[in-house]
């Protein structure tokens, strides 16, 4: 079958594109805005959604995902400050704690997304010491990413 549908993209007589398989995605961000906007760009695709730092523990240890995001900021008094000593409420304690979980996740793109960027880089910091497939990425640039990486 490989051969004649070959043959036929070579003569412009199928489609090229492909759709992909659906993905199972992750999201951890205390925001239900978010969470609606995450749904949209993944729609097809198994989306879950955890609010608080356990919750994202709890589903991050009993399923594998394709891709997860995490936020930093997961409270109101997060957003004032990074010297609320509050981490273990943050995206920073997932970070931490998959990586000391290195064998959890392993073949998961995670994408840090939250808006502040000096939080973000110590979770990307912490994430690669494990070897993880990880980067930033500001929550503004994020629709264009999710094209990039997960086309439809």
């Amino acid at each position: 079958m490989g051969v004649f549908r070959n043959l036929l993209l070579r003569f412009g007589l199928a489609d090229p594109s492909v759709e992909r398989a659906p993905i199972s995605v992750f999201l951890l961000d205390d925001d239900t805005r978010r969470h609606k906007w995450f749904a949209k760009r993944f729609d097809g695709d198994g989306l879950d959604v955890a609010e608080t730092v356990e919750k994202a523990k709890e589903m991050l240890a009993g399923k594998t995902y394709d891709a997860i995001f995490l936020d930093h900021d997961l409270l109101p008094h997060h957003y004032e400050s990074n010297e609320h000593g509050d981490d273990a409420r943050t995206g920073m304690a997932i970070a931490e704690w998959l990586n000391e979980k290195s064998e959890l996740q392993r073949a998961a793109t995670i994408i840090v997304h939250t808006r502040n960027a000096d939080a973000a880089i110590p979770m990307v910091v912490k994430l690669r010491e494990s070897g993880r497939n990880v980067e930033y990425c500001a929550f503004p640039m994020l629709d264009l990413k999710i094209k990039n990486y997960w086309k439809r």
